[in-house]
């Protein structure tokens, strides 16, 4: 069964034991940040140019000595080979660049005498992310971390490792963001405002997700006088190094370099292997913010439908919980798998182990056997279209799913598509899961592997080409919070009826994503999971439907938008598509409407309050 998941961003530490190099500092720095991840520790015996390898021999079985006995626990491992080396810095690279370590920690400054390296080589051609660390180090929890933020491409992952270390160790942290007093606000031109409010909004944004985070926000022309200034009440200093060129071999720029020699107590500074910006700017803190913000959510927000295969355990949360369950299956024209889909779930989690209380088939008016095979098997049919009459009747599977709310009566409500080949419960009972294991998470997203079918061949990934190409990158542009869900227009999702009476429905294709941003939007990143369903077998469709499907979600896009905003976008642009056809030795163009309305929230609608009312009763 799922257990808490702890944001642990450093999966694989590496820390270099370096011959007349006491490695206790280093180690006990990779412990605070490592939580559940795994450090490896690697020997290294440096020998002058000048001397023969073979004077290495001894020093080699002292280090030898010092790995067995580091090696307590089966967190921290260690290489059997101890390098005997003219070059150790070369030999810690070709390490790891074979090991791929999220973090490499040296020592400030005996690591760096040791591998005859200078400041700037180790910074300017990171092969990994690096933390530089001088003591002494904070004994925790009762430890108390400042992070400095000044707008640099290296505060991410500086607020990182702050993170790893309070959520490992209970540690409290405190950013303090500062920007130049010389400029007045007031005064600064228009764009370089733009983009500092920008960064802060993002910065915002995070740390309101972050209720350990406390904010500290400060104007200054001197940087490293204000940190030591403000680091006098607290244990441990973590900051990212510059991101301009070094003034010197030994520096790691100019504030970094007085903070390391004047700081009381110990101080971490980071510099990310990712390549430096050719601008270094103020919005990138407000990057940093929403990465941080997705990753950790991603961490701990995904799950897999096998943490949730025991289902009498789940069985036993549903009941001890009191919630009903309901299972609504929109269709259309789906007689071939309607049958397999119905009876696979009902089978497993009606009558062996009674997790769903109702099913029910949403048909959007199929002119096949659906509906038939669906009666046949006792399962309620609704024809969307006849359904709430009062409202008029919209094509789409937005409609019929906004429908499905009036007509079922769970306290949680899940929807899975009917053209699902290789039917499994788990498409059922990984979206259960998370609902009912953590009562924070209001709404959760299946996502899975789609393989593609192209003639006779069949490629593993290559399904949701809308999803990829459409709605991912809109997301990202406009909502980066969501850049984290794997597949925003899956149809395997669901959540808590209190929830999502709440919010309003497109009709048509739009429906999962605004459903998405609406999510987002009210009760945040954190209420939202998804659940890996591993793979989904279904038809897929041809080209010219999902161009169709993409012009609507990008309506749907801009709709949400035009809301948050206040502002239309819409008004004049024509929401009728022009698809071009082609018939023997010919080509046209064929116009047809695709525009994305929606429905208010079922909750607004009198006859739905009224039913839902004697439900209760």
């Amino acid at each position: 069964m799922s257990k808490r998941r702890v944001f642990a961003p450093f999966r694989k530490i590496l820390v270099p034991v370096l011959h007349g190099c006491d490695p206790a500092l280093s180690l006990q720095a990779a412990r605070l940040v490592a939580g559940d991840g795994h450090i490896t520790l690697v020997g290294l015996v440096a020998v002058p140019r000048d001397e023969t390898l073979s004077v290495g021999a001894i020093p080699a079985r002292e280090t030898r000595r010092v790995l067995r006995a580091l090696s307590t626990s089966g967190q921290i491992g260690h290489r059997a080979r101890v390098r005997v080396t003219h070059t150790p810095w070369e030999e810690l690279i070709s390490v790891a660049q074979s090991d791929e370590p999220d973090l490499l920690v040296l020592e400030w400054p005996c690591a760096l005498e040791a591998l005859q390296v200078t400041a700037q080589t180790v910074l300017t051609y990171p092969v990994c992310d690096i933390a530089l660390v001088r003591g002494p180090l904070p004994d925790v929890p009762a430890a108390q971390i400042l992070v400095p933020l000044r707008g640099g491409p290296y505060a991410e992952l500086a607020l990182r490792i702050a993170l790893a270390i309070a959520h490992s160790h209970g540690a409290g942290i405190t950013v303090l963001h500062s920007y130049p007093a010389s400029v007045p606000p007031n005064s600064r031109p228009q764009a370089q405002a733009r983009k500092l409010d920008a960064a802060f909004r993002g910065l915002d944004r995070v740390l309101d997700s972050l209720p350990e985070v406390h904010r500290w926000e400060t104007q200054t022309d001197d940087p490293a006088r204000t940190i030591l200034s403000a680091a006098r009440g607290f244990d441990l200093v973590i900051m990212g190094a510059t991101a301009r060129p070094l003034d010197s071999d030994a520096s790691l720029g100019p504030v970094a370099d007085q903070v390391l020699r004047e700081n009381p107590t110990g101080v971490i500074v980071v510099k990310s292997r990712r390549p430096m910006p050719a601008e270094p700017v103020a919005e990138s803190v407000g990057q940093m913010a929403i990465s941080i913000l997705v990753d950790e959510w991603f961490a701990e927000n995904t799950y897999h439908a096998d943490e949730f295969a025991d289902l009498e355990h789940l069985l036993a949360l549903k009941r001890k919980q009191e919630v009903t369950i309901s299972l609504a299956l929109p269709a259309l024209n789906e007689e071939e798998t309607v049958g397999n889909v119905i009876g696979t779930l009902k089978a497993a989690l009606v009558e062996q182990v009674p997790l769903l209380d109702e099913i029910v088939l949403l048909d959007s008016d199929s002119t096949d056997r659906t509906r038939e095979i669906a009666r046949e098997m006792g399962i309620p049919v609704y024809i969307h279209q006849q359904t709430l009459p009062q409202y008029g009747a919209r094509h789409g599977k937005g409609e019929a799913l906004w429908k499905s709310l009036y007509v079922t009566c769970g306290d949680i409500i899940l929807w899975i598509d009917t053209d699902i080949v290789n039917i499994h419960p788990r498409f059922v009972y990984g979206l259960i899961g998370p609902l009912l294991v953590s009562p924070h998470i209001q709404f959760v997203k299946g996502f899975y592997r789609r393989p593609l079918k192209v003639g006779d061949k069949i490629q593993a990934g290559g399904g949701g080409r809308v999803t990829e190409l459409t709605a991912r990158p809109l997301l990202n542009l406009f909502y980066p919070e969501l850049s984290g869900v794997v597949q925003p227009l899956s149809g395997e999702y669901g959540g808590r009826r209190k929830i999502l009476e709440q919010l309003p429905f497109f009709s048509g294709y739009g429906v999962e994503t605004g459903l998405l941003i609406d999510m987002l939007e009210k009760f945040g990143l954190s209420a939202i999971a998804q659940v890996d369903l591993q793979e989904r077998i279904h038809h897929n469709q041809p080209l010219d439907a999902l161009s169709k499907m993409s012009f609507a979600i990008i309506q749907a896009v801009i709709r949400k938008l035009e809301q948050r905003h206040e502002q239309a976008i819409l008004e004049d642009v024509n929401t009728t598509m022009k698809l071009i056809r082609y018939a023997e030795e010919r080509f046209f163009l064929e116009v047809e409407e695709i525009t994305e309305q929606e429905r208010p929230p079922m909750i607004e609608l009198p006859e739905y309050r009224e039913r839902q009312g004697a439900a209760r009763r």
